[in-house]
């Protein structure tokens, strides 16, 4: 772990925030970042970019799948849930995945709207995660060990006594 950082009220997690943030990581000794894994963040993209040209920006593919399942329509799931995860199998990705959009087939369009789109979306980030072998994507495929991190680190800053307050008793 490099660090915790926690904007102002009212400065949320955009652009400015995250672009100070890795500047910050830069400017304390990180030369360069091959991947950076994060799960829709606005403006950290962006960010990356503008501090490390190469980075890979990638998406958490574990809140892409959930973010699916939660738009999909209970009717046929079980076959069509199945299918989705078909991206993630091969052992090399199909030369298909890596250029067009996920509904190159057309078939879910009708049937699945808003998925489709939400896919169509998060593609250019989706992309990096097939030039990988599986042993690699399973460890890059997910934010989860932060989060998990994040909300350890909330529970005890929430929970009341730990912090002294600053003003004299």
């Amino acid at each position: 772990m490099l660090g915790l950082w926690a904007g102002e009220h009212g400065d949320g997690e955009g652009a400015k925030f995250w672009l100070r943030v890795l500047s910050e990581i830069k400017n304390r000794g990180v030369r360069d970042v091959c991947m950076l894994v994060c799960d829709g963040l606005k403006g950290l993209p962006d960010a990356v970019s503008t501090v490390w040209e190469k980075t890979i920006v990638q998406t958490c593919i574990v809140h892409l799948l959930r973010n699916s399942f939660k738009l999909r329509v209970e009717k046929g799931l079980g076959a069509d849930s199945r299918k989705t995860s078909s991206p993630f199998t091969p052992p090399r990705p199909n030369p298909r995945h890596s250029t067009g959009s996920p509904n190159s087939s057309g078939k879910w369009e009708k049937r699945y709207p808003a998925i489709i789109r939400l896919w169509e979306n998060a593609w250019a980030e989706f992309v990096p995660f097939l030039r990988f072998d599986r042993e690699i994507r399973t460890v890059i495929c997910t934010t989860n060990a932060i989060e998990s991190i994040n909300a350890r680190l909330r529970r005890a800053v929430n929970a009341r006594g730990h912090f002294p307050t600053s003003r004299p008793r």
